[in-house]
């Protein structure tokens, strides 16, 4: 089964890979960021929870760390299917 776009809609607990972080125009620092806790292309991610009421924020797990991030961010880590 393929993984979704990105982070913000992968059910929980499905493993996928990174294939790219896109940030928007007016939040280029997020870029930076979200490379420097590790979402790199390759690395494997999985959505642990969402929270309740909106659903932010997520807790993530990317690599061995584990991160709450905000919806809009997971929003800009685009996904490919991991392979086995």
């Amino acid at each position: 089964m393929a993984a979704p776009d990105t982070l913000d809609h992968l059910a929980p607990h499905r493993l996928a890979r990174v294939q790219a972080v896109v940030v928007p125009a007016d939040r280029p620092e997020w870029a930076r960021q979200l490379a420097d806790l590790g979402f790199l292309a390759g690395e494997p991610v999985q959505l642990l929870h969402r929270a309740p009421w909106g659903g932010d924020p997520l807790v993530v797990r990317v690599g061995g760390s584990t991160y709450a991030l905000r919806r809009a961010e997971a929003a800009c880590i685009h996904l490919r299917p991991a392979v086995p």
